[in-house]
């Protein structure tokens, strides 16, 4: 009943993943409006969306939905959104994310050099790739390698994951410190129409009351004038 007539081919949804069929302002602006109307506490809100910041700014890159839903839960947050909020971590700033935190990290770590955000990620798509070969060998006569992935988790991963943390936490504590008085503002402005709305529903109800009042009592008796010929 709720699939689509023609479904979408793996081309399609690939292509969506990577740029969003109304842009990704359109996709803000829904993420937006779903957190502002989710049925749940303020404060619980803000504990889920600074979940799913946080978890945006780590290298778990395929894990954070699930990382997020732990987090939230473990600190009491709304769950959705905690998911809602990962959209933070989008292909448009993960680049700038990914920079920020490994250059960071490795301040931190005292490595040398700098790496420029293309070269992350061509490193992470390296060693996924040798990841996948490593997990097909166990299964066939290939030989594993680990020799790749072990310089990327010192070179990349563990950076990330120090500065990722860092940055992560500072940008969950903003969000948390925004998000709450606004959907504070916005509960109380639903309030008000939802009370509006009450009074109206009140107002026509006790009129249409009033007129089967007015129709059962008859028309008012008519005013004669004053006789005349007495006087």
């Amino acid at each position: 009943m709720f699939k689509r007539r023609k479904p979408r081919s793996y081309s399609q949804i690939a292509t969506e993943l990577l740029y969003p069929r109304g842009g990704w302002v359109r996709a803000s602006q829904y993420v937006l409006h779903r957190v502002r109307r989710l049925p749940d506490q303020p404060h619980r809100i803000g504990r889920g969306v600074a979940a799913g910041v946080f978890i945006s700014f780590t290298p778990l890159h395929g894990f954070h939905f699930l990382a997020a839903a732990g987090i939230a839960w473990v600190m009491g947050g709304n769950i959705l959104a905690a998911l809602l909020a990962t959209f933070v971590g989008n292909p448009i700033t993960f680049p700038f994310i990914a920079y920020a935190s490994t250059t960071l990290g490795r301040k931190i770590l005292g490595s040398s050099g700098s790496l420029s955000p293309k070269s992350i990620l061509l490193e992470f798509a390296d060693a996924s790739a040798q990841l996948w070969r490593n997990l097909g060998a166990l299964f066939g006569p290939r030989e594993a390698h680990w020799d790749r992935l072990s310089s990327f988790f010192n070179d990349i991963f563990l950076p990330y994951l120090v500065g990722g943390i860092i940055l992560g936490i500072l940008a969950g504590v903003v969000a948390h410190y925004l998000t709450v008085p606004v959907i504070r503002a916005y509960h109380r402005r639903r309030a008000r129409k939802l009370a509006l709305r009450v009074e109206k529903l009140r107002a026509a109800a006790s009129a249409g009351k009033a007129a089967p009042r007015a129709e059962a009592m008859g028309p008012p008796p008519p005013v004669r004038p004053p006789d005349r010929s007495q006087r």
